[in-house]
């Protein structure tokens, strides 16, 4: 019996989109932001497709969108470059997307403080951009400081995934 290949590589996606747990997927530290769907599920139970190319979706899929922080810190740590290289790659390929970096923090310490961290986090992270070759022009940065968290908690494993600077498509 002959399985065409589309439906090999279709079961090939789905395996691979549920093998992950999430408490796997949140406790990865920087592949948390590189984890990303191929495909999203549509009303009445069906599929799209890829994301499409230079979409936050494709970006957020073959490269990440997002680094982290140390607490207090605006250093973007070694561990942290290459996701950083791999977007100015990827904008390097997609030169008419433009992006904003959202610099983030986790709950501790007051709104002012958080706000101008998140902003000396999203700057970090836009001149790293620009040393890797992204022109400064493409590249906005706003801070939103601890009020949009991407987890909900009070301990370490929720601060470490606030701590955060995450480029989006505009």
């Amino acid at each position: 019996m002959k399985i065409a290949p589309a439906a090999v590589l279709a079961l090939a996606v789905l395996v691979a989109a549920c093998s992950d747990s999430a408490e796997n997927a949140a406790t990865s530290g920087a592949a948390a932001g590189q984890a990303g769907l191929a495909g999203s599920a549509l009303p009445g139970g069906g599929q799209r497709g890829a994301a499409r190319p230079g979409s936050q979706e494709d970006l957020a899929a073959t490269v990440g969108d997002r680094v982290f922080f140390g607490t207090d810190s605006a250093t973007i740590g070694a561990d942290q470059r290459p996701t950083l290289q791999r977007q100015a790659q990827w904008l390097a390929q997609y030169r008419q997307v433009q992006v904003t970096v959202e610099g983030h923090a986790d709950e501790r310490g007051t709104r002012e403080y958080n706000l101008a961290l998140g902003q000396r986090r999203a700057n970090a992270a836009r001149d790293q951009l620009v040393t890797n070759g992204v022109a400064g022009s493409r590249i906005q940065t706003i801070s939103y400081g601890k009020d949009r968290p991407a987890e909900l908690g009070s301990d370490e494993q929720a601060w470490a995934q606030n701590r955060r600077a995450v480029t989006v498509v505009r």
